[in-house]
């Protein structure tokens, strides 16, 4: 390799990281949209849907002994303690006003409280391939509130497109004989759905957080979570009666640290540079990255069904956020 593009190697893969804890750092209104590279955003909605992506699977190991409220609970202290320590080694300032911490639980209820708990609860009662259809409706529900209530940004053929594109997607994807679960389990599947439009409302609702950084949102909304849900947990659970299994633990462990702390922090730094139905494209992109980490790791097979999916999820995405145009 050339000696200048050793360096130019060399240097992307010091700055990038510098970079990307700068804009996690920064308050939204310090940074217009405009001046965002798009690479950053693909490649961060890549991870997001990663990160939430493997917490399913890490949520059907955590249930096994751990019940679904007090895993709920667990993930959030977890993740709001680790990310007040870097708050404070940032020196950064938590919110102090009541007005915004007002803000903070509304968005902590739509962000944790709700999807967490029901979505615990319900993966415990029906298949997780129609699990995963249902928990990919996010993008319909942003569109039919953004059209219906808020009308907070311009429904578009393009966007309306790829909404569709990106469900059906995922469906060839996960498999059509999954939708066969339909009507068994109905609370479970209904739980899952109210999961779905209570992130549909997050995401919506996160962009009135313009004056925080992404971090001090991600912490104070686990906060105002944990204050919740721990005791709840008490109370119905009595965890201290529990003798969870060592898989049990990790599981709720990974779904703290990387599907809660960090990848809250990334979404809540989406949320000023892509439209409220591309963040929640990322539920598309979940499905298509299970099954591509399936055949890189499980040696599993990928079908021609499958692959139309995965192009049916890609162009989705791409029509929903606007690849190559802003809004």
């Amino acid at each position: 390799m050339p000696r200048n593009a050793r360096q130019a190697l060399s240097n992307d893969a010091t700055v990038w990281p510098r970079h990307l804890e700068h804009h996690l750092s920064t308050p939204l209104t310090d940074r217009p949209s405009a001046t965002a590279p798009r690479w950053i955003d693909l490649a961060l909605l890549l991870l997001l849907a990663t990160l939430w992506g493997v917490a399913y699977t890490f949520t059907k190991v955590a249930v096994e002994s751990i019940p679904p409220l007090t895993v709920a609970a667990v993930r959030v202290t977890v993740a709001g303690a680790l990310l007040g320590l870097y708050i404070a080694y940032r020196g950064e300032r938590i919110p102090r006003t009541v007005a915004t911490w007002r803000r903070l639980f509304v968005q902590g209820c739509l962000n944790s409280i709700i999807p967490f708990t029901l979505i615990a609860w319900g993966q415990q009662h029906i298949d997780s391939g129609l699990a995963g259809i249902l928990n990919a409706t996010p993008p319909l529900f942003v569109l039919l509130i953004t059209w219906l209530w808020t009308r907070h940004e311009p429904i578009t053929g393009r966007k309306l497109a790829g909404v569709v594109s990106g469900l059906a997607g995922v469906t060839l994807i996960i498999g059509v004989d999954a939708l066969g679960g339909i009507g068994t389990h109905t609370l479970a599947q209904i739980a899952i759905t109210v999961a779905s439009i209570s992130y549909a409302g997050a995401v919506i609702y996160g962009h009135r957080h313009q004056d925080i950084t992404p971090a001090a949102i991600a912490a104070g909304t686990l906060i105002c979570a944990t204050l919740v849900l721990v005791p709840a947990s008490l109370v119905f659970d009595a965890p201290w009666t529990l003798t969870p299994s060592l898989q049990s633990v990790l599981a709720v462990g990974a779904l703290a640290v990387f599907s809660t702390g960090i990848a809250l922090m990334i979404y809540f730094r989406l949320l000023r540079t892509l439209c409220s139905m591309g963040l929640a494209s990322n539920s598309y992109l979940r499905a298509g990255i299970s099954v591509l980490l399936g055949v890189v790791f499980l040696g599993e097979q990928i079908t021609a069904t499958v692959i139309g999916g995965l192009v049916l999820v890609v162009a989705g995405v791409a029509a929903i956020v606007g690849v190559g145009r802003r809004g």
